[in-house]
């Protein structure tokens, strides 16, 4: 559908960053018996480049060193994980390091401009920028502390910029396609299946998604 890279999310019991949406895949995905190992194999069949999203205890818990090993060998190229913090990330750095996997952290509006450069720092391959204090999901107007926070991490890292939390349509992909490099959409994608409507209604908003992003970016 026009997408650039796409990202897997890993399920888990205690989605803490994420909205209702989410948390309702991750528990039917639980309840189907999705493993780690199932994640890798959906990675290995994408034709584009490859992020899981992951909590920190799926990985800690089948090994931060095997995690990594076995998302290189399935050919993806990063992992996003929202609650692992830069001060107890010795053991992922190391890992991420050796089998050259990309390693991504989430910022916030409310992170200091110390705080921004100390995670920015440690970040690979791109810099994930939350729109809004909050949980995932999809909402009709977006966060003005976005295009804020875009800015702030500019002045400290050189690193590209995707912004996510509660983009769901053309207009929002646009609207941050002219602050940022990168547009996250999870939600809106995982509503369309929830709601019964099929892979094809998920690639009619990717395309619709892409045409945002490119028309500004045009």
């Amino acid at each position: 559908g026009g997408v650039e890279l796409i990202e897997v999310g890993m399920p888990y019991s205690d989605t803490v960053m994420d909205g209702q949406v989410i948390q309702q895949t991750s528990e039917t995905a639980i309840k189907n018996g999705i493993k780690n190992s199932d994640v890798f194999e959906i990675v290995a069949e994408s034709s584009v480049p490859t992020y899981v999203m992951s909590y920190w205890n799926p990985i800690e818990r089948y090994g931060v060193k095997k995690f990594a090993s076995a998302l290189a060998q399935s050919g993806g190229v990063g992992v996003i994980t929202p609650d692992l913090t830069v001060e107890e990330s010795q053991e992922w750095i190391a890992a991420t390091d050796e089998f050259d996997i990309d390693r991504t952290y989430v910022v916030a509006p409310s992170s200091t401009d110390s705080r921004l450069k100390n995670v920015t720092k440690n970040c690979t391959g791109f810099v994930y920028a939350a729109s809004l204090m909050g949980v995932t999901g999809a909402r009709s107007v977006l966060s003005n502390d976005a295009k804020n926070l875009v800015s702030r991490i500019r002045a400290v890292s050189d690193l590209p910029i995707s912004v996510g939390l509660g983009v769901s349509n053309s207009e929002q992909a646009s609207e941050i396609s002219a602050y940022a490099d990168g547009v996250i959409v999870g939600s809106a994608f995982l509503k369309l299946l929830l709601d019964g409507r099929g892979p094809d209604a998920v690639v009619e908003l990717a395309k619709d998604l892409s045409r945002g992003v490119r028309k500004r970016s045009n």
